[in-house]
């Protein structure tokens, strides 16, 4: 089986997949303080929960927009599972170029959700990810990632407004009844949900006028489902991408050459550490 690991800005993922289908999804907050021995009390207690034996796991890889968390992410494999962990970088085929500027600077999740997407659906395309930053990545009609755009999150604005304007409450993130708001609590909400569809729909419109073509979009992140209700835009969405881009990068470098020389360097970076 594949573990595959998920370190965003504010849950890591883990999943399993047993090469047919993905066997469990587990999230937890991210700490960068968390040491490996305690993700290992959390997983196995999962795992087994689940029914899947840890012994059975063989492989895993391990994306990361977190760099501080990526120790103890790799030590856990290493001491509990007793693998080395493929590490989402550069280094390792992931099949497709990177038409930007500075390739190094591009999210890793970001690219994930480059290869996932143009694997499961084709070009040209955008994904639209509902994260911690509201991120769109375009992909062109031969596959290849050409950057994109990156937008303040949606719990992130809320937080903003609701630090910086004193009478104005903490709420939760919904659709609201109406767009006109007779109370703060939905007024704010209003504001929020269809801002944002606004904010969504402008900028896709901006891409598909500067490639000069229909898209495919895809909605991912943990709120793509609530905000795929508002707008008729989206044609897939796939909450999980991210998590399937790693799998499918894993499988492209399972034992390659560039992989096994990626982990390497990287084994030696970590005993001078």
């Amino acid at each position: 089986m594949l573990l595959v690991v998920d370190a965003g800005n504010t849950n890591i993922v883990f999943a399993v997949h047993d090469g047919t289908a993905w066997r469990g999804t587990w999230r937890i907050s991210t700490n960068d303080q968390r040491t490996a021995d305690e993700y290992a009390m959390w997983l196995l207690a999962l795992l087994e929960r689940q029914g899947l034996d840890p012994s059975r796991v063989h492989r895993a890889i391990i994306g990361t927009v977190v760099p501080a968390a990526l120790y103890h992410l790799r030590l856990l494999c290493r001491q509990w599972l007793e693998i080395e962990p493929l590490i989402a970088n550069l280094s390792l085929d992931w099949g497709y170029p990177l038409r930007v500027d500075t390739p190094a600077e591009v999210g890793v999740d970001r690219r994930l959700n480059g290869l996932a997407a143009q694997v499961m659906f084709g070009g040209p395309l955008v994904v639209v990810d509902f994260g911690t930053a509201t991120t769109f990545d375009v992909v062109d009609a031969d596959g290849a990632y050409c950057g994109g755009a990156i937008a303040p999150g949606v719990n992130l604005s809320l937080e903003a407004l609701h630090q910086a304007a004193a009478r104005l409450p903490r709420i939760s993130v919904g659709r609201p009844s109406a767009a006109i708001g007779k109370s703060t609590t939905v007024a704010m909400r209003s504001g929020l949900f269809w801002g944002y569809v606004g904010l969504v729909e402008g900028i896709v419109s901006r891409i598909a006028l500067e490639m000069d073509t229909s898209l495919k979009v895809i909605a991912t992140g943990g709120l793509a489902p609530l905000f795929s209700e508002g707008t008729e835009l989206f044609a897939h969405v796939v909450p999980e991408l991210t998590l399937e881009g790693l799998r499918l990068l894993a499988a492209r470098n399972h034992e390659s050459p560039a992989s096994l020389a990626s982990n390497a360097c990287d084994a030696i970076q970590d005993s001078n550490t």
